[in-house]
């Protein structure tokens, strides 16, 4: 019997998702729980896994298309079915309509019939949360708005694309400024990808909805790397390991800046579930290492890399990168001195880690080398005062650059 394969509910807020492209193609072979098409949602992108062995004998939704949830997107079956699971997608599903000749002539100038439903009625009763809420954000009437989904169904890149021309304006003066773009100046034009474009909307909403502030602390790691030097060959955790520890730890001394807002409330969290920012190849996503203050660094260390493997393999599940309460970014690792990170909404702050390199310094009174490196802390400053924030940093800080702590840390 044939096996159909439907679009997975990646998490439970999660009501549609983007095909990137099929891994598999018409008429291939199919094990179960191989690989067979790549999808990109509003919490991660993933490989979904075929749910039988087979052959793939229909696509039913392209790549670039979005779809709802539990939609049939392909169909398994034997290599026998292939022609027919193509001729069955282009039969009618209900009985022909009768052909023209056999309709009864029309009358001259008699009313014509009423309309039908319009195009777009059916596709605005299936409009997913996530459109919903983009459209009430942005104040975008959706009857204005051209569906390219299934059916011609609104799709959230949809919505995004009518705020973005709005931004633009209308009339002769937008076609200009677009015509002018289109020129032998212009490159290649290509459209944003989905993970793109929800970046995009998450770093604007961030900076709508945030306060930003930031403060920076230059950070001594000499006592970090002489840590690192008495581990066993090849056991010795990484810098980002120590930092997210000393993270940690402040978290748990300084409730406030593990909080987030709901309106007018502060909203205090039980656990301190550390993301860590992850660039990729074709975007950047947060994992979350939960409950970090229980863990050592060695854990902490094994916790970061497993979820970075796992980021690039597109192997992430969607409560991966969900719940995070506190946000680590590290640009230093691509040579990167200091930025000023945008807080990852819900959060109230985000770490930025500068590259840590040598460089002079004056200890005794003398000028000399020393491992060091800049912290940004951005905070949203309607909830932390920049006296907490300087509190806050300076105990990470002075944490990692007390061998004592350090130790301990590792053996905690």
């Amino acid at each position: 019997m044939p096996t159909d394969v439907l679009m997975p509910q990646m998490g439970e807020s999660i009501a549609e998702g983007t095909i990137v492209r099929w891994i598999k193609g018409v008429g291939d072979p199919v094990d179960r729980d191989e690989p067979l098409f790549e999808i990109s949602t509003d919490k991660v992108d993933a490989e979904v896994p075929a749910p039988a062995g087979g052959v793939l004998v229909q696509i039913r939704a392209e790549a670039g298309e979005t779809v709802p949830v539990n939609s049939v997107v392909a169909v398994i079956g034997a290599a026998e079915e292939v022609g027919a699971a193509g001729e069955a997608a282009a039969a009618p599903a209900g009985p022909a309509a009768p052909p023209a000749a056999a309709a009864e002539p029309s009358v001259a100038g008699a009313p014509a019939p009423p309309a039908g439903p319009s195009a777009g009625a059916a596709p605005r009763a299936r409009l997913s949360p996530v459109v919903r809420r983009l459209a009430a954000e942005h104040g975008v009437d959706l009857s204005a708005v051209a569906g390219t989904g299934d059916g011609g169904r609104i799709t959230k890149a949809d919505v995004l694309s009518h705020v973005a021309a709005r931004g633009q304006g209308g009339g002769a003066g937008a076609d200009a400024a677009r015509g002018a773009t289109s020129g032998g100046a212009a490159g290649r034009i290509e459209p944003m990808s989905v993970m793109r474009r929800r970046i995009a909307e998450h770093m604007l909403e961030s900076r709508r909805t945030s306060a930003h502030v930031h403060t920076l602390f230059e950070v001594d790691f000499s006592a970090v790397a002489a840590a690192r030097a008495r581990c066993p060959d090849g056991a010795a955790p990484g810098y980002l390991a120590y930092i997210a520890k000393a993270v940690s730890e402040a978290l748990a001394a300084m409730p406030v800046v593990n909080a987030s807002i709901d309106g007018t409330n502060v909203v205090y969290r039980e656990r301190i579930d550390l993301g860590v920012a992850v660039a990729l190849d074709w975007g950047l996503i947060v994992p979350v290492v939960r409950e970090a203050d229980r863990l050592d660094v060695g854990a902490i260390d094994a916790a970061i890399k497993d979820l970075a493997a796992r980021a690039r393999a597109k192997r992430l599940a969607p409560e991966d990168v969900d719940g995070g309460t506190f946000t680590i970014t590290n640009p230093g690792s691509f040579g990167s001195l200091l930025g000023m990170p945008i807080i990852n909404q819900p959060q109230v702050a985000i770490l930025g880690v500068g590259a840590i390199e040598p460089r002079p310094a004056v200890v005794d009174g003398a000028v000399v080398a020393r491992l060091r490196a800049f912290l940004t802390l951005g905070f949203d400053h309607r909830l932390i005062d920049g006296a907490v924030a300087d509190r806050f940093l300076a105990q990470v800080k002075t944490a990692l650059e007390d061998p004592q702590w350090l130790e301990a840390a590792r053996r905690s």
